[in-house]
């Protein structure tokens, strides 16, 4: 039965392994005959890729994205504006060029064609957006009609899509290559799918050909981890944290259910001082909280929407061994609506966007050629409440506000500073992408301060703190409106643009403590810890929240949990702490 599998499995098997398809008709070429061995051609792309590394990322960032189902044209194009080194802020600006694209083509089309289904009320207008670190996904592509005849026919939806993927990946090297194949054109037919997912299901129940190789294979190509790991086990169904609907923690300003003691109590181990406070994303892939809550004492996650502190929604959840007794809010008072934090807009606000709140601010935000489009529709269509939904549903996924007859526009970047709780003109002076990226990335910061504002009394002469992955000093802005002094930041935080933010946030609120800056938490040894805690006398609070790239739903390309390249800084986040905790403990006795 090996002898007979079709050239077409084993080019869909080479692509499902992360291989090109122009690798894939190298690989043939070079290895020559009409019906070459699929292990010789494996072979063959192992050699290829070897040889290739170091001179083909921006070709293999290309051919992932054309994957994703973005075209060409506007990878190359997104490429040459923004770089190849960041595939996720690639990814989100595609994303806008495709919303602009679609808005193009159906701007002559029957003006009551629907691109989204959810319903338009204020219950659900938090779940049509993301950002670089939430969980839902940016995408309106226009389906597939063999997709919509494949799901009528019976089969799976993620099957189907799969099928179709693969099938069009073969018709196109069938018809650019030397490999011979069943399939016509470059775009397969909806037989010739079917015909792919009958084969492809014969070949799962035969369990025969890549069942013994695949893993072996796996082995050989896998890269090294790039540090060590703890256990990182993926927690059993029983072990899972769920979250929590309303999603208000151990409770909010304004809203019923305040508790003052924790449901779970905090494990005698992990009781502070020094305290700590870990923050990131709460929808994650399945048992990442679980793991952290392991690795962090087993202490259970608070899970809070910042739409309770201010006009916008932030899902997060935070782990810490704080008191939640009298917390309280800091002053003034954030608004919580979008027509209190920006009254301009009111005098604009069309009767049929019914929206009080925006939903997670973006590190990306919509072209001027969208909004553009937005108007021009509005301006033929304005009554037609097909076009008034299709226009609500693309402000809420872009987080648009209206500032003139028909004219939505995106945040400026001090308007999202505003919503977050920073400083007016905490970010000025770099470039809007860059302001964009680190606001977009950053804390709540009224959520954190109603978290440490018990705190205040525990230090009234001064606080030192230990600030894991900074960003532009969420943390550090919640203690200052708080008013707890900082006697000592030692901050520790790899982006430039960031670093020079926050050290101007220093100086313009002339701090008299003292910053001390790091670059890498991996420079942050044992050996350093326990000499600044000699030199300062310890730290009083750990705060930070390691990289989400690998766990938010936006994250499209490498949403891979904690083991993937960024969000596995967790674990130092874990090392230090302990470390911290260890020697507090020494010093103490």
């Amino acid at each position: 039965m090996r002898n007979v599998v079709h050239m077409d499995e084993t080019v869909a098997k080479f692509i499902e392994m992360g291989f090109s398809i122009e690798m894939i008709g190298r690989a043939v070429e070079e290895t020559g005959g009409e019906n070459p061995e699929p292990l010789m051609i494996l072979e063959t792309l192992f050699k290829i890729s070897t040889s290739s590394e170091a001179s083909s990322s921006k070709s293999k960032v290309i051919d992932e994205l054309i994957g994703m189902g973005f075209s060409e044209e506007l990878v190359i194009k997104a490429i040459q504006e923004h770089g190849e080194e960041n595939l996720e802020e690639i990814t989100n600006v595609l994303l806008s060029y495709a919303e602009a694209e679609k808005m193009h083509e159906t701007e002559n089309e029957d003006i009551n064609n629907n691109y989204f289904s959810d319903d338009n009320d204020d219950v659900n207008i938090f779940s049509g957006l993301s950002s670089s670190d939430e969980e839902n996904e940016l995408h309106s592509f226009h389906e597939d009609g063999r997709l919509q005849d494949l799901i009528k026919m019976g089969y799976p939806r993620k099957e189907a899509s799969i099928a179709l993927e693969r099938c069009d990946a073969i018709s196109v090297l069938a018809t650019y290559s030397c490999i011979s194949s069943n399939f016509s054109g470059e775009i397969a037919s909806l037989a010739e799918v079917v015909d792919f997912i009958f084969a492809a299901q014969m070949a799962r129940q035969l369990d025969e050909f890549w069942a013994a190789s695949d893993e072996q294979e796996r082995r050989i190509n896998e890269p090294p981890p790039r540090r060590r790991r703890l256990n990182t086990d993926i927690a059993s169904d029983d072990e899972l944290i769920r979250l929590p609907n309303p999603m208000i923690g151990f409770g909010v300003p304004k809203e019923p259910g305040l508790i003052t003691d924790r449901p779970v109590p905090i494990p005698n181990i992990a009781l502070g001082p020094p305290y700590f406070y870990y923050e990131n994303v709460a929808m994650t892939p399945k048992g990442v909280w679980a793991t952290m809550s392991s690795h962090l004492y087993d202490i259970k996650p608070e899970f809070v929407d910042s739409l309770y502190f201010c006009a916008a929604a932030r899902k997060r959840g935070y782990i810490h061994n704080l008191p939640i007794k009298n917390r309280f809010e800091i002053q003034p008072t954030p608004h919580y609506t979008i027509q209190e934090e920006f009254p301009l807009t009111k005098k604009w606000w069309p009767a049929w966007d019914k929206r009080t709140k925006l939903n997670c601010v973006l590190t990306c935000i919509a072209s001027a050629q969208l909004t553009n489009k937005i108007r021009k529709r509005l301006e033929k269509h304005e009554r037609d409440p097909a076009v008034q939904k299709d226009i609500v549903d693309q402000c809420k996924k872009w987080n648009l506000v209206w500032v003139g007859k028909n004219k939505a526009a995106p945040l400026e970047p001090y308007e999202m500073e505003r919503l977050l709780g920073f400083p007016n003109n905490h970010t000025r002076g770099i470039s809007r992408k860059d302001r964009y990226k680190s606001l977009g990335n950053s804390f709540q910061v009224d959520t954190v301060a109603y978290h440490l504002s018990v705190l205040k009394p525990l230090y009234p002469k001064g606080i030192n703190v230990l600030s894991l992955f900074t960003g532009i000093g969420g943390g550090e802005v919640a203690l200052h409106r708080l008013q707890i002094p900082m006697k000592l930041v030692v901050s520790v935080e790899i982006s430039e643009v960031n670093r020079n933010i926050f050290r101007s946030f220093w100086e313009q609120t002339n701090q008299r403590g003292d910053l001390i800056e790091f670059r890498d938490v991996e420079e942050l040894d044992d050996h350093k810890i326990e000499g600044l805690m000699d030199q300062y006398g310890g730290f009083d609070l750990v705060i930070g929240g390691s990289p989400c790239n690998n766990l938010a739903g936006a994250n499209r390309v490498s949403r891979t949990g904690l083991e993937g390249d960024q969000s596995s800084l967790f674990y130092d986040y874990c090392r230090i702490l302990e470390a911290v905790r260890s020697k507090a403990s020494r010093m103490r006795r």
